[in-house]
C-alpha cells in the first residue's frame, strides 16, 4: 500500500503519484530547458548569421572602400605627378625669368655704375681743374699783394683797370692815355667830349698804405691814428690832382679813380669831410662802377654827336626812301590795273568755257535715228547758237 504524502484539494497524493508527477515535472522542465536551449542556439545561430552577414557587408564595404581608396590614391598620384611637373615647369620658368631679370639688372647696374663712374671722373676732372684754378688764383692774389705793396706797380694796376673800363666803352678817338697838358703835366687819361675842345682829366693813383693800416688796426687808438693818416693822404692827393684843372684848357672837374668799391665805401662812411672837401676842390672821387657810369654818359654824348654829324646823310637817305615809296605806290597801281584787266579776261574765258560746256551737254542729250528722215527738222543747237 502506497503511503499518502499530502492531500491536494481533498485528493490524497501518494508516493507513486508524487514520483510520477516529479518525473513529469522533470520531463517538462527538461523539455522546457531543451526548447529554451534550442531557442537560444537558434537565436545564437541567427545572431551569428547576422554577424556573419554584417561582417561580409563590412568586408565588402572595406573592399569597396579599399578599391575606392586605391582609385583615389591613383588619381591623387596622377594629380600629384601632374602638379609636380607643372610645379617643376613653373619653377624652371620662374628661375629663367629671375635669371634673365637678374642679368638685366646686373647689366643695367653695370651700365649705371659705368655712367656714374664717368660722371665721377668728369667731376674729379672739374675738381682738379678748380684746384688748379684756385692755385693759380692764390698765385695771382700773392702777386696782387706784392703789386699793391709797390707804389709804382700799384699806380700801374689802378691805371690798367681804369684803361680797361675806358677802352671797353669809348672809341679810340674819344680818349688819350698819358696825354700832356699845356702846363707839362701828364694825367693818366684824358677823355675828349664831343663839341668841346677841353678834355676831362682822370687820375688813377690812390694811397693804399693808409687803408691797409686802417684795416689792420686792432685798437681804437690805432684805428684813430690810421684814420688820421688816411685823411691826410687823401687831402694831399686831392690837392695834388688839382694841377690838372686848367682854365679854358680842361674841364672844370677832375676824376680821382679809386680801383676798389671797398675803399670807396670806406671813404664815404668814415671820411665824409674829405669827400666834401674834394667836391669843393672840383675833384670827384669815383669807384669802378661810378667811372663806368660816367663813361656811359660820355658814350651817349659821343653817339648823339655822331648822329648830329650824320643828320644830313640821314635826311638824304630819308628823301631817297620817300622817292622809292612813291615809285612803289605807282607800280602797285599799275599792277592793280593789270590785275583788273587780267580778271576781266579770266571772266570772259570762264563765260566761254561755260557756253562750251552747255553745248556739249545739249549734244550729248540729242537722239539720232538710223533711217533717213522724210522731213528736215530745224536744228535746235544751230537755232540757239544763232539766237545767242
Amino acid at each position: 500500500m502506497e503511503s499518502i504524502l499530502f492531500t491536494l484539494g481533498g485528493t490524497p497524493v501518494t508516493l507513486g503519484m508524487a514520483g510520477l508527477g516529479l518525473a513529469i515535472v522533470l520531463l517538462l522542465v527538461l523539455i522546457a530547458y531543451v526548447a529554451r536551449l534550442g531557442r537560444e542556439r537558434g537565436l545564437e545561430s541567427l545572431a551569428q548569421l547576422e554577424q556573419a552577414s554584417e561582417a561580409e557587408e563590412r568586408v565588402a564595404d572595406l573592399v569597396r572602400m579599399q578599391s575606392e581608396l586605391a582609385g583615389r590614391l591613383q588619381a591623387m598620384g596622377e594629380i600629384l605627378s601632374t602638379r609636380q611637373s607643372e610645379l617643376a615647369r613653373t619653377v624652371a620658368e620662374r628661375l629663367d625669368a629671375v635669371g634673365q631679370k637678374v642679368g638685366e639688372n646686373l647689366s643695367t647696374g653695370a651700365k649705371s655704375t659705368a655712367e656714374q663712374l664717368q660722371k665721377l671722373e668728369a667731376r674729379l676732372a672739374v675738381i682738379d681743374a678748380a684746384q688748379q684754378n684756385i692755385g693759380a688764383l692764390s698765385d695771382h692774389v700773392v702777386g696782387l699783394k706784392a703789386l699793391l705793396a709797390n707804389k709804382p706797380a700799384r699806380g700801374a694796376f689802378g691805371q690798367g683797370q681804369m684803361e680797361a673800363i675806358v677802352k671797353d666803352s669809348l672809341p679810340a678817338s674819344a680818349y688819350t692815355f698819358q696825354g700832356t697838358l699845356p702846363n707839362n703835366t701828364r694825367p693818366d687819361c684824358l677823355i675828349h667830349l664831343p663839341g668841346d675842345a677841353r678834355p676831362l682829366a682822370v687820375d688813377a693813383k690812390f694811397p693804399l698804405e693808409a687803408f691797409e693800416e686802417l684795416r689792420r688796426a686792432e685798437s681804437a687808438e690805432a684805428e684813430k691814428t690810421a684814420l688820421s693818416r688816411l685823411r691826410a693822404d687823401m687831402i694831399g692827393h686831392v690837392q695834388d690832382v688839382r694841377k690838372y684843372l686848367l682854365p679854358n684848357e680842361t674841364q672844370e672837374v677832375v676824376l680821382l679813380f679809386v680801383p676798389s668799391e671797398a675803399l670807396y665805401a670806406e671813404l664815404q662812411e668814415r671820411l665824409e669831410d674829405v669827400i666834401h672837401r674834394a667836391h669843393k676842390a672840383r675833384v670827384l672821387i669815383v669807384s669802378p662802377s661810378l667811372l663806368m657810369l660816367a663813361i656811359q654818359v660820355v658814350q651817349s654824348l659821343v653817339r648823339d654827336a655822331a648822329m648830329r654829324e650824320q643828320t644830313h646823310l640821314i635826311q638824304k637817305e630819308v628823301g631817297a626812301l620817300i622817292e622809292d615809296v612813291g615809285r612803289l605806290a605807282k607800280r602797285v597801281s599799275n599792277l592793280k590795273q593789270h590785275m583788273a584787266l587780267t580778271n576781266k579776261d579770266l571772266d570772259e574765258i570762264e563765260t566761254s568755257a561755260n557756253k562750251i560746256d552747255k553745248r556739249g551737254q545739249r549734244i550729248e542729250q540729242m537722239e539720232f535715228e538710223d533711217g533717213p528722215r522724210e522731213t528736215a527738222l530745224p536744228n535746235p543747237i544751230l537755232s540757239r547758237d544763232a539766237a545767242e
